[in-house]
C-alpha cells in the first residue's frame, strides 16, 4: 500500500486538433533552428579560443569523453571548458525523446523545501524529457510543495506526494545518529511510497544541482542487469577513510563510503492502493479543469480593448513559494491572537528589520520578487540577526510576471496564510507603535470581535524626516503634529483616504468611536480573518485598498476608531506604479474603467444595497 497523490502540469492549451498539430510542426521546425544557432555559437566559441578537440588529461584510464544529450558527433569543436564540466566515464545514449523520467525525493521542512526549488529548476534547465517528481514530505514540505507546483505551470511535469506520517514505522525501529533524523532513512521506504507500476526511479537529495540533462543518468538503467537494482556513486571525500585530523572517527563504511545523495533503484512492488488512484484523479481533473478555466478566460479578452494588458493581468498566474524561510507559530489560548499582514518588493527590505522591532505578534509577508531577488533577500535575511531570530514571520514569495505589480494579488496571499483569528491590514511602509499588538488584542476582547462584525481603525500618520524619534504615546504623537513633526496621512495629496477616520475627535477621544464609510475612504484595519479578500483587477497604483475598505462597508462592517494606537508611514521613493498613473493618461482611464466595472459587480453582488457606492463615487 502507498500514499501518494499525484499532480498533472500541462501546457494548458485547448485548440483544435489541425491547430495543435500545425504549432507542433513550426515548434519543431522553431527548435531545429535553435540547436543548429547553439552549434554555430559552440563551434566560433572554440574556434576564436583557439581550443583544439583534444581528450582531457588526467587520471582516468582510458576513459574518452563522450558528448552530452544537447550535444552530437558535429560538435567535436566543444571547447576544453566544456569537457571539463563532463563526466568523463563512457555513457549510453540517454533517454528515448518522449520516455517519462521519474525522479524521487524525501523533503522535510522550510530549508529542505528551498533546496528542492534549486534542484527542481536545474533538472528542468536541462531536461527534454517529461518528468514525474515523486516527494516523501511532512506537512510543512507538502503545503509549500503542492502550492508551489500548482501555481508553477511548467509542460510535462507531474508532481505526486506521498505523507511520510504514514511510512515512519516502516523506518523508526532503526537505530539512527543522523543529522537529519528520521527522514535520513526515508528512502527505504521508496519500495513501499511509490506506485506498484513503477519500475524504476532516480533518488535524489535535495541538496543536488544538475549541470547536464538528467536523461543521462536515467540512461544508466540500460547497463543494468538482471541482478543489478541499486546504482550509487563513491564518495569523492576522505571523509570516511577517517585520517582527516587525529581522533577523526566518522560512520563506519566501506572504503570512501557510497553517496546515496544520488541514485538509480529498480522497484518491485505488489500493489496499488485505491486510495491513491482516487487521489490521483481528483487531482488531474482539477488541475485540467483549471487550465480549461485560463485558456477560456484568455479567449474571453479582447485583444483590441485599449485595457487588455490590464484585464489579462487579473487573470495571470503566478508561481509561489510559501514560507520560504523557517516558520515556527504556537497559537495563543485566548483565541485573541492577530498577525500584521503586508506585502512588498525589494525596495521595501529596509523596513523589515523596523517592523519587527515595533510588532512582537507574528508577521504575514508576501514579497513580490524575482527569481533573483528571491535569492538576495534570502542572503540578507541570513545576514540580519533581527529577522534570523524571528520565528514566527511568514515569507511567502510570489515570483514576477507580466507587467505591473499584482499588489492585490500579493496581499491576498499573504493573507490566505495567516494562522490566526484576527489580521492587522497594513503597509509595509507604515511603524506600528510600540506596544501596539498588545493593545489590539485587548481590544478585541473590549469590542467583541468575535461574535459581531467590526473593523478596528488604526489611525494612520506619517513624517517626512527619514531620521524620526518615534513617539512612545499618543501625548509625545500630538506634540509631534503640533510641532509639524508629524502629519495625518496623505493630508497633504489625498485627504479623502482617510478623513472619515476624524482626526480632530481622535485627538481628545478616549474611548473607541464609530465612523461612517465614505467614497475614497481607504483606512488600515483590524478585522477577523474570514474577511473578504481584496479584488484582484487593481494592479499597480489606484484603488487597490479603496475596494476592499468598499466591500467590507457592503457586507455590514462596523469602522471603529481606536483612541490610542496609530502607526506611521515612513517616507520614500516614489513607486514606478504611481509614476506610470501620474504620466500615463490610458493608465488612469483605464482604473477608472475598473472602477465602473467594480461598481456593477458590487452592485451584482449585494443589490440596491450597493447603489450608494456607485452614486458617492458620480458625486465626487
Amino acid at each position: 500500500m502507498h500514499y501518494g497523490r499525484s499532480l498533472l502540469l500541462s501546457a494548458c492549451l485547448v485548440e483544435s486538433t489541425e491547430a495543435r498539430l500545425l504549432e507542433r510542426d513550426v515548434l519543431a521546425s522553431r527548435v531545429r533552428e535553435v540547436e543548429e544557432e547553439n552549434r554555430q555559437i559552440r563551434l566560433q566559441l572554440s574556434q576564436s579560443q583557439g581550443l583544439a578537440a583534444q581528450p582531457v588529461e588526467g587520471n582516468y584510464g582510458n576513459q574518452q569523453w563522450v558528448a552530452s544529450a544537447d550535444t552530437g558527433p558535429e560538435d567535436a569543436e566543444n571547447t576544453a571548458e566544456e569537457r571539463a564540466n563532463h563526466s568523463e566515464c563512457s555513457r549510453s545514449p540517454t533517454a528515448e525523446k518522449c520516455e517519462l523520467i521519474h525522479v524521487a525525493c524525501v523533503c522535510a521542512g522550510h530549508n529542505a523545501s528551498r533546496d528542492v526549488v534549486t534542484l527542481v529548476k536545474s533538472i528542468l534547465f536541462h531536461r527534454r524529457n517529461p518528468l514525474h517528481f515523486h516527494f516523501i514530505t511532512d506537512t510543512v514540505a507538502n503545503q509549500i510543495l503542492s502550492t508551489l507546483f500548482q501555481s508553477w505551470m511548467v509542460p510535462s511535469v507531474q508532481v505526486s506526494f506521498y505523507d511520510a506520517d504514514e511510512l515512519k514505522s516502516e523506518v523508526s525501529w532503526i537505530p539512527n545518529k543522523h543529522y537529519s533524523g528520521i527522514y535520513g532513512l526515508m528512502k527505504l521506504t521508496l519500495t513501499k511510497a511509490l506506485p506498484s507500476n513503477l519500475s524504476k526511479v532516480i533518488v535524489l537529495d535535495t541538496d543536488i544541482t544538475f549541470a547536464t540533462d538528467i536523461a543521462e543518468l536515467w540512461a544508466i538503467f540500460r547497463k543494468f542487469t538482471e541482478k543489478r537494482v541499486i546504482g550509487l556513486v563513491e564518495n569523492q571525500s576522505d571523509w570516511y577513510l577517517g585520517n582527516l585530523w587525529k581522533n577523526h572517527k566518522p560512520w563506519p563504511a566501506l572504503g570512501r563510503g557510497f553517496n546515496t545523495g544520488e541514485g538509480l533503484q529498480l522497484l518491485f512492488q505488489l500493489c496499488l492502493s485505491t486510495n491513491t488512484v482516487f487521489q490521483t484523479a481528483v487531482f488531474l481533473i482539477k488541475h485540467i479543469i483549471h487550465c480549461f478555466q485560463l485558456q477560456h478566460a484568455l479567449e474571453e479578452l479582447d485583444e483590441d480593448d485599449q485595457c487588455y494588458d490590464f484585464r489579462r493581468e487579473r487573470i495571470m498566474v503566478h508561481r509561489v513559494h510559501l514560507y520560504f524561510l523557517q516558520y515556527e507559530y504556537t497559537p495563543t489560548d485566548d483565541g485573541t491572537d492577530i498577525t500584521l499582514v503586508a506585502q512588498l518588493s525589494m525596495d521595501r527590505l529596509q523596513m523589515l528589520e523596523a517592523i519587527c522591532k515595533h510588532w512582537e505578534g507574528p508577521i504575514s509577508l508576501a514579497l513580490y520578487m524575482s527569481d533573483a531577488e528571491a535569492q538576495q533577500f534570502l542572503r540578507y535575511a541570513q545576514a540580519s540577526e533581527v529577522l534570523k531570530n524571528r520565528k514566527n514571520v511568514g515569507y511567502h514569495i510570489v515570483y514576477k510576471e507580466g507587467q505591473f505589480y499584482p499588489v492585490n494579488l500579493v496581499r491576498n496571499v499573504a493573507l490566505r496564510n495567516v494562522n490566526t483569528p484576527y489580521v492587522f491590514l497594513t503597509d509595509v511602509d507604515f511603524l506600528p507603535m510600540y506596544g501596539l499588538y498588545d493593545y489590539l488584542r485587548k481590544s478585541i476582547v473590549q469590542l467583541d470581535m468575535a461574535s459581531t462584525k467590526k473593523a478596528l481603525v488604526v489611525p494612520a500618520f506619517e513624517t517626512l524626516r527619514y531620521r524620526l524619534s518615534f513617539p512612545k504615546s499618543k501625548a509625545e504623537l500630538l506634540s509631534m503634529l503640533d510641532m509639524g513633526t508629524l502629519y495625518t496621512f496623505r493630508y497633504h495629496v489625498w485627504t479623502k483616504g482617510h478623513a472619515p477616520t476624524n482626526y480632530a475627535k481622535w485627538r481628545t477621544a478616549t474611548t473607541p468611536y464609530k465612523v461612517e464609510w465614505e467614497a475614497d475612504f481607504e483606512p488600515y484595519v483590524v478585522v477577523r480573518r474570514d474577511c473578504p479578500e481584496y479584488d484582484h483587477r487593481f494592479v499597480g497604483f489606484g484603488w487597490n485598498k479603496v475596494s476592499h475598505i468598499m466591500e467590507l462597508d457592503a457586507q455590514e462592517y462596523d469602522f471603529i476608531v481606536l483612541p490610542n494606537a496609530f502607526m506611521i508611514h515612513m517616507p520614500h521613493a516614489p513607486s514606478f506604479d504611481i509614476s506610470k498613473f501620474r504620466s500615463s493618461p490610458s493608465y488612469r482611464y483605464c482604473l477608472t474603467t475598473l472602477k465602473d466595472e467594480f461598481h456593477q459587480d458590487l452592485s451584482r453582488k449585494y443589490g440596491s444595497a450597493a447603489l450608494k457606492y456607485l452614486t458617492a463615487q458620480r458625486n465626487i
